[in-house]
């Protein structure tokens, strides 16, 4: 008789395991993982290494330096925070440009048509800490 109960208490607790949705403190939870290359990551920037470098253009003027990245949750691209005019730290001016408009050439950051003027005019970008 014994047996019996143990049987059915086990089938019980086996069955509701298979046929229920575990939950943690009533909220679903979902995990969406996504295969990524390895190889194609050693192509890319560290962030360690992109902010703090010097933002030049085409006749390799320096324009900026890169103050920061910043990843939105809306966004699909990083926009790097540049720090334009000033001098030693006063004076300056933090832009935001999309990551994309800028690239890389002898390991140089290249902001291709940018000037001091025209990054100056652009409005100006606010830290919300």
């Amino acid at each position: 008789m014994i047996r019996k109960i143990s049987r059915l208490t086990l089938g019980a607790f086996l069955l509701a395991g298979l046929c229920d949705t575990a939950y943690a403190q009533g909220v679903p939870q979902t995990v969406v993982l996504m295969k990524v290359d390895p190889t194609s990551l050693s192509t890319g920037y560290r962030t360690s290494k992109v902010v703090g470098s010097t933002v030049v253009n085409e006749a390799k003027e320096t324009v900026g330096t890169i103050d920061d990245l910043i990843v939105t949750p809306t966004a699909n691209v990083p926009f790097a925070v540049l720090s334009v005019g000033g001098f030693l730290g006063m004076g300056t001016k933090f832009i935001v440009v999309p990551f994309s408009a800028l690239q890389v050439q002898d390991k140089q950051m290249v902001l291709p048509g940018a000037t001091k003027e025209s990054l100056s005019t652009l409005p100006e970008f606010k830290y919300s800490y």
